[in-house]
């Protein structure tokens, strides 16, 4: 292996028997294998029901985590959140087992950022909670997209990520991309410079395909990558494939956005027969998808995150699994 490609890691399933994923080809999506029922219990549910995965081999979390991109708002031009309920869910949600935060400084309302509200809430920080952010491309006060950042406002907002979290350095740093971005050499080449530095420990790539990703792992080690997937978006699957069988974490984000071709009434269907949601049976597909596979569904509501957590102990069965992955109904 080259000396700058990363140990590959292995996810810690929930049982023996849990889900592994298997590659795909260009004609073929990876079919999702069921992880083995287990009892119902009287206890909460736990992030780490779905077992546990290391990041970049050196930080193990939990495989549900938690994305705070709808604290500040519920969408990008408001209204604003509640600052206090926000404090309440991600205290809930690292009480719940949550030790996987993902953020951005790029993450605001106005006033109100996640970042913000992350300190708030947990600072002084729990030794084993990590937390993610992304750098790339800005947002203006009023909440508009500025074009792609450059290597000083990378650091810019590296820096800008510290001091809001009250950080002397940052778990996991993501480069996302905009379509139009060129070469990655020189932005991804600025954070490796900060890693090195001590500012960062792992590096991870963000909205970017499978060619940008070997481009990026040319460059410095890569521990994660964080593109939209879903079980019913998976233009990223040959990404996914890569990240499986180099031991690289996959966070997709969205991962309840939309059903497309899902059929809703099979989807019901799966979920009434679990005495779950439909959001509960789309998380638990994706977690059964592949070991690699790190959900951070967000939400600014307590009951909308325990149901998410709870996702973590369904153990869908093969048919129900196949009928996910193809929409046909199940028997």
């Amino acid at each position: 292996m080259p000396t700058n490609e990363p140990t590959p890691t292995t996810a810690t399933p929930a049982t023996p028997t849990a889900a592994t994923a298997t590659a795909s080809t260009a004609a073929t999506r990876t079919p999702i294998t069921a992880a083995t029922p287990t009892p119902s219990t009287d206890r909460p549910a736990h992030a780490a029901g779905a077992g546990r995965f290391s990041l970049g081999g050196d930080l193990p979390v939990a495989r549900m985590g938690f994305g705070a991109m709808r604290l500040p708002a519920p969408d990008w031009h408001g209204p604003a959140g509640d600052p206090d309920r926000a404090v309440d869910v991600l205290r809930r949600a690292v009480g719940l087992g949550v030790d996987h935060i993902d953020t951005a400084w790029f993450y605001f309302f106005r006033d109100l950022s996640a970042n913000a509200l992350i300190r708030r809430a947990l600072h002084p920080y729990p030794d084993d909670l990590v937390i993610a952010t992304k750098v790339g491309p800005g947002r203006t006060y009023d909440g508009d997209w500025l074009p792609s950042a450059g290597p000083a406002e990378l650091t810019a907002a590296v820096h800008r990520t510290l001091r809001e979290l009250g950080r002397d350095h940052l778990d996991l740093v993501y480069l996302r991309a905009l379509p139009s971005d060129g070469p990655l050499s020189e932005r991804f080449g600025t954070l490796a410079e900060l890693r090195d530095q001590g500012l960062i420990r792992h590096l991870g790539v963000s909205n970017m395909s499978a060619e940008q990703l070997a481009e990026a792992r040319r460059i410095a080690p890569v521990s994660a990558v964080q593109n939209h997937f879903s079980l019913t978006h998976r233009k990223s699957d040959d990404v996914l494939d890569v990240c499986a069988h180099d031991g690289i974490a996959f966070v997709p984000f969205f991962p309840l956005g939309g059903l497309g071709a899902l059929d809703l009434a099979t989807l019901r269907s799966i979920a009434d027969r679990h005495a779950a949601t439909p959001a509960q049976v789309m998380l638990a597909g994706l977690l059964a998808l592949s070991p690699v596979m790190l959900p951070i569904p967000g939400t600014s509501s307590p009951a909308h995150l325990e149901e998410n957590i709870a996702a973590t102990a369904l153990r869908l069965t093969p048919e129900d699994l196949t009928a996910l992955t193809t929409g046909l109904p199940t028997t």
